[in-house]
């Protein structure tokens, strides 16, 4: 079933807009499942200031559509989305499950953002300098850009026009993927097996190595070539997290040696943990 994703300026009005289109949804289409994902955190500016936490941020919920988004299923993503290389991403995601998707925009201007934003409780507020440049960062959805089309684009006060949301997201055409978002049929018998095993090995060989390695030690692994590089601790939450998405990917991409799998994860985990 549809996606929806929300986008605009902190402070916008992107929940509230959740909250009217799921409602509308569920009182006139009771058969439909809606789930709305929030990015509502309690220490906004610890993640929105840190380019590493707020990558983090973005994988919770772009793994969270991907996980909820089927058939019986609609998924509406209450988050910032203001950069365009992740709206793509949804896209993708979308593309991949056969099924239709919009944005949403929000349009305020920064001053009415500012002072909305100072009627939030202030556990839940952005301070001035965070929004300032979180507004500066906002890439605008654009009608031209295939990730972001169809586009609502909402003007403060104006009316929800949830039936033609609606219109576009059940009655449309979803787009087939292609190559590059279609799973590929797994090559060989025990892919999977080999997949979950030697992934699953190397995350708990890091977690061993986080109580004995300095950071600038390296870590060599049973039957790869490549080394990871230590650079600090690492939770398990966040290996983890890395781990699904490589399995998530490689199973959309599957290789026919299974003994390279390791070696590829390695590489992946030094791209995505070292930056």
């Amino acid at each position: 079933m549809p996606l929806v994703v929300m986008c605009g300026y902190p402070a916008s009005g992107k929940t509230t807009r959740s909250k009217q289109l799921s409602e509308y949804i569920q009182s006139h289409f009771p058969d439909k499942h809606v789930h709305v994902i929030s990015d509502n955190l309690e220490n906004k500016h610890d993640v929105y200031s840190n380019t590493q936490k707020e990558r983090e941020i973005r994988g919770v919920l772009k793994s969270n559509v991907q996980r909820l988004l089927s058939k019986d299923n609609i998924v509406i993503l209450d988050a910032l989305n203001y950069i365009k290389g992740f709206r793509y991403e949804l896209y993708c995601v979308a593309k991949s499950c056969r099924t239709t998707h919009c944005v949403i925009y929000c349009v305020t201007d920064a001053e009415t953002s500012k002072a909305w934003n100072m009627l939030q409780d202030e556990s839940n507020r952005y301070t001035d300098s965070l929004i300032d440049e979180l507004i500066m960062r906002f890439e605008c959805p654009s009608p031209s850009n295939r990730w972001d089309k169809p586009l609502f684009s909402l003007i403060r006060d104006s009316e929800l026009n949830a039936s033609e949301i609606c219109q576009c997201l059940f009655e449309g055409r979803a787009e087939a993927p292609n190559q590059s978002t279609q799973s590929q049929p797994l090559s060989s018998t025990n892919f999977l097996y080999q997949l979950d095993k030697s992934t699953q090995d190397i995350v708990t060989s890091i977690l061993s190595a986080n109580k004995n390695l300095v950071p600038g030690d390296t870590i060599k692994f049973p039957g790869t070539r490549e080394e990871f590089l230590f650079t600090r601790s690492f939770t398990l939450a966040e290996l983890q997290r890395h781990r699904r998405q490589f399995i998530i990917y490689t199973k959309m991409h599957p290789v026919e040696d299974v003994n390279k799998l390791s070696n590829m994860f390695v590489q992946f985990l030094n791209k995505a943990l070292n930056v």
